[in-house]
């Protein structure tokens, strides 16, 4: 099994029911908006695409963007990674993710937003790096998007990529370099990272639970496992992925702040949140926070849905 560059490491880690619609989205052809919120939900690394029941159910819509590489046909879930696992070809077979960018997942989050806004107001959920793509999108589309919303996500201002914050004072608790024992392959060699989220390995699970979900149940650790693809892009991480002011500064904003978080420690979300304050000082963050860890648990997304939910209402 090969190990990770520290560098490639670092980057792998790095997801108003009554809003007056806004000139772009009215011009864009589609049918009168209505009053129901759309959240959009863009994933962190290694991410599934999804919606959120319980958002819907109190009368809200979500959908998940479905990033390019990822999916249930995206070939990840590969022969090799099934069980017995055959670890030689997993650290050559080439990857769907060779060549992914941050482009890539901003175009494919913008063509998902611009059919949700046709049927009224929008709010853009990021968690972890899907951070990254939130602020490429508010950057080209700000008139389509009603709020953003941060889960304890990557939000760069100061400095340009995810990779630099990984590597400010603010990150030296992060534990993310604790993830490397699970790394299948060289991405210099299959284009990505690669990730065994299958593997037995007690200590590799032990140090994986403790970075992502140190608050999980077993059950909830294994279901978190069982979500994520083992392959994620290396040039996301390393790609400018700062708001501008005129652009992704003008949309209101929320950051739902893990306490418990070991991969994005608590000072580095508080550095992102008094960046973004300091560069739009009259429209700074809506901050909110939840006592759980960097993937939530069970309990920790259900406070998360009730934030969600009294911004959908505003």
């Amino acid at each position: 099994m090969r190990t990770m560059t520290r560098r490639v490491l670092l980057g792998a880690a790095a997801g108003a029911a009554a809003v007056v619609a806004t000139p772009a989205a009215t011009r864009s052809g589609g049918p009168p908006r209505r009053g129901v919120t759309t959240f959009v939900m863009v994933t962190g690394a290694n991410g599934s695409a999804a919606g959120d029941a319980e958002l819907t159910l109190r009368g809200h819509r979500t959908v998940g963007v479905e990033l390019p590489g990822h999916g249930v046909f995206s070939g990840q879930f590969r022969r090799s990674y099934q069980a017995p696992q055959d670890l030689a070809a997993l650290a050559t077979e080439p990857s769907p993710m060779a060549g992914v960018t941050l482009d890539d997942y901003a175009a494919a989050t913008v063509a998902v937003l611009r059919r949700a806004a046709r049927l009224g107001p929008v709010i853009l959920w990021g968690g972890s790096m899907g951070g990254a793509t939130v602020n490429r999108v508010a950057n080209e589309v700000p008139g389509l998007i009603s709020r953003l919303v941060y889960s304890s996500a990557f939000c760069c201002v100061d400095l340009p990529t995810m990779g630099d914050y990984l590597q400010t004072p603010e990150a030296a608790g992060t534990l993310i370099l604790e993830l490397g024992g699970a790394s299948l392959a060289d991405p210099a060699v299959i284009g990505a990272t690669r990730t065994n989220f299958r593997t037995d390995d007690p200590a590799v699970l032990a140090k994986m639970k403790e970075a992502l979900c140190a608050d999980a149940t077993e059950a909830e650790f294994m279901s978190i496992l069982n979500a994520s693809h083992p392959d994620e892009s290396t040039q996301v991480p390393l790609a400018d992925a700062r708001g501008h002011k005129d652009t992704w500064g003008t949309i209101p904003r929320t950051y739902i702040r893990h306490t418990r978080d070991r991969m994005i420690p608590l000072p580095l979300q508080d550095r992102f949140i008094a960046e973004a304050d300091r560069l739009t000082p009259r429209n700074k963050f809506d901050v909110r926070s939840v006592a759980t860890s960097h993937a939530a648990d069970q309990a920790g997304w259900a406070a998360s849905v009730e934030i969600l939910d009294d911004l959908a209402r505003r």
